[in-house]
Order: structure tokens, then sequence, then C-alpha cells
């Protein structure tokens, strides 16, 4: 006789209610660290064109944690004209025993959780312990995450806000006005009055081209770098690249996906599994500049959602729904 089967439906406040900032850091650490170590199955992420959009799939086996998990992001560009976003993710955890799919979680939320959590374990490992200050490019929902990403990592006092949409920026100024340990906001200023007194710069948006001058960034900055996911997309330029260390999530990945990395032809340093392994050097000094691109990778979305589906088992999130 088959076993009852089930699959938890877990939504975007599900996600973030089982896995909060300081916990998906520690969860993104342990999978880098497999991801360097070469403990991860992933194929590099492929395309599916169809004739209104495209869809992304992604999938990673992380052999030390046991994580297992398949994302899929449709990318449609009319989705607005009907109410509709133009991303949606959804991710797919499963049993690493028998290959059933044991949660299908609300893939936006999860995405963002990561990608903020990915940009704040790089500053914990590589900006200055003393960092303040940070110029924050983009006011969309990426860039709330990595300013919540690096808030947990260091004691973060202003934040220089740049986006093209002046309502877009003040939205999020007055969203962190109402957190915990609230930074000061300031989003009059210019992309180079905003890096010149910068101890990290974080670049969140969609831009084809740099969005600052790499000659404003003062000695000893960290830049997090998450925008651009294509080779033909730059956000950070090439002085900027000249002057800094860099340090990828994936070098293949980034080599494939990162036009920050490509257009320059730069040369990557370390993976930051590397530095989490002890491989490679953490920051070396205090003039140090130091630049994490990240293109996100599958591993990161396995290893979150089985964090997500540990904890919503434990607290009985979601929907549990019987499928046989």
């Amino acid at each position: 006789m088959n076993q009852p089967r089930q699959i938890r439906i877990l939504t975007g406040k599900d996600v973030k209610t089982a896995l909060p900032m300081r916990k998906a850091i520690d969860v993104m650490r342990l999978a880098f660290g497999q991801l360097s170590s070469g403990n991860v199955t992933m194929p590099l992420r492929t395309r599916v064109s169809a004739e209104k959009g495209d869809v992304l799939l992604m999938s990673a086996w992380l052999h030390q944690s046991q994580d297992l998990g398949v994302k899929i992001v449709s990318i449609f560009k009319d989705n607005p004209n009907v109410g509709l976003p133009t991303v949606t993710a959804s991710v797919i955890a499963l049993d690493p025993q028998t290959g059933m799919p044991k949660a299908l979680i609300e893939g936006e939320s999860l995405t963002a959780i990561r990608t903020g959590a990915s940009g704040g374990l790089s500053a914990e490992i590589l900006a200055r312990s003393d960092a303040k200050t940070v110029a924050l490019f983009g006011a969309g929902v990426q860039a709330r995450a990595q300013l919540e990403g690096l808030m947990a990592v260091r004691a973060i006092k202003q934040v220089n806000l740049v986006d093209l949409s002046q309502s877009g920026a003040e939205k999020l100024a007055r969203e962190v006005s109402t957190w915990v340990d609230a930074p000061r906001v300031q989003h009059d200023l210019s992309p180079d009055q905003a890096v010149r007194d910068a101890d990290v710069v974080i670049t969140a948006t969609t831009s084809m081209t740099p969005v600052f001058n790499g000659e404003d960034l003062k000695p000893g900055t960290h830049i997090i770098g998450v925008g651009s996911f294509t080779a033909q997309m730059q956000e950070v330029d090439e002085t900027t690249v000249r002057r800094a260390r860099i340090v990828v999530d994936s070098k293949e990945a980034c080599l494939s996906e990162a036009g920050d990395i490509i257009i320059p032809n730069a040369t990557i340093d370390a993976e930051l599994g590397e530095i989490i392994n002890g491989e490679k050097p953490g920051r070396q000094s205090d003039h140090e500049i130091t630049f994490f691109k990240t293109v996100g990778v599958a591993a990161e979305d396995a290893s979150a959602a089985s964090a997500i589906l540990r904890e919503a088992e434990k607290l009985d999130l979601g929907t549990a729904i019987a499928v046989n």
C-alpha cells in the first residue's frame, strides 16, 4: 500500500517567518562553502523561450547538507498590461531520498531573502568592521533586501539612497525609518555625493550602464553588485573593477552571465566560498577595496528552500495538501 503523500504550499509571508535574515546568512554560508569545495551538483541556468516570454530553470543538489531543489522563473514583459508582475518565481523543495516534491514555495520572497543574505554575508567577511555609511543604488525589492542583509552584520547609521524614481526612493526611505535601529536615509544626493563618503556601496538596479564613477570610491570600500545579470549589463564600471579585489558567488556563473565581469575582462580573485573554507584570505587591509559580484545560483535557492521547509514543518506554516 502506498504511503500518503503531501506537499506543503508556502506563501511569501511563510517564507519571511521561516527564514529571517540572520538565519538566511548562516544558510548561505553553508551553501557557498559547499559550492566552492565541489560538493554541489548545479548546471548553469537554462532558458526556455515561449511565445510571450522566457522561463528560466535552476536546479541544485548540495551533497553535504542534502538540499535538493528546483526554481522556475518566468519573465513575461506584457504581464503588467493584465495586472500581473513581469517576473514571477516558484521553488520546489524535493526529498533527497525519493525525489518527491515536499514543498511549493513562493519564489520572489525566497529570492529576495537569499540574495540579501548573500550580500550581507559578503559584507560580514569583506566590509570594514567599522562600516557605518552605505550608498544604495536602487529602491526596489532587492535594494531593500540588500540593506536588510547589510544591517544584520554592520551597524549602519547613514543610507545615501539613489534611484531614478523619486517616489520609489521616498517609499523605501519611509519603510526604513520604521525598522529597529533605523539609519538616517538621504535621497537627494547625486551618485558621486552618495559614493564619496560610503563605506559600502550596493548596486541593485536594472541599469545597462555603470551607475557610479569608481574614482569616487574611498579606500576600504566594499561594493556589492547584484543588479546586472546578463553579459550585456554593467552596473559597476571598469575603474571600480580595476581598483578592487573581485570576489564572486560562482566563477563559472559570473564568467557566463555578469557583464560587470565580462565587459572589462576582469580578473576574479576568489569565490566567497573559498574564503569561507579558508582557501583564500578575507579582507587584507583597511585600505583594500573589495567587490562582491553575485548573479545568483541555484545552490542558494535549494539551501534556502530546505531551511524554509524544515522551519515550516516545525511551526506548521503554510497549507499541507494531500497528493494521492
